[in-house]
């Protein structure tokens, strides 16, 4: 899969979505950090989620802290999260314990089930660029 990280900040062009053959964009955590709380973050993240829909691309919202943002990405239909909600950074040693044993959590448990029966997925991800795994 390829995907644009930090999509909405840096070098994350518009043009990326023309050019290369995408899958997946994963908004910066500077939009997500504040969503429930700053209107134009919360517009243009709505925005990121239709925009990667109407190209047939998932979403991974970077990010998540609270259980507030979790519920409003789900309201507005991300498909995947990652953040300090479900996971710290552990190290690359640990992904084995951690994929085996999964993350013991009230929150993960009702995100899987969904407040509609529609679940929103927890994506960890190794960071091929430091020896971590970020949830």
């Amino acid at each position: 899969a390829i995907a644009v990280d930090d999509f909405g900040t840096g070098y994350s062009s518009l043009a990326y979505l023309k050019h290369f053959p995408l899958d997946t964009l994963k908004i910066d955590q500077s939009f997500v950090r504040d969503v429930t709380t700053d209107v134009s973050d919360a517009t243009m993240v709505q925005a990121m989620i239709g925009l990667a829909h109407n190209l047939q691309l998932s979403l991974t919202a970077e990010g998540v802290e609270t259980v507030e943002q979790l519920e409003f990405l789900h309201a507005h239909g991300c498909d995947t999260v990652q953040g300090y909600l479900f996971s710290r950074p552990v190290p690359a040693a640990d992904c084995a314990v951690l994929l085996e044993e999964g993350i013991d959590s009230d929150v993960i448990k009702s995100m899987a089930a969904g407040v509609d029966g529609a679940g929103i997925q927890a994506d960890l991800t190794v960071n091929r660029h430091a020896p971590v795994l970020a949830a």
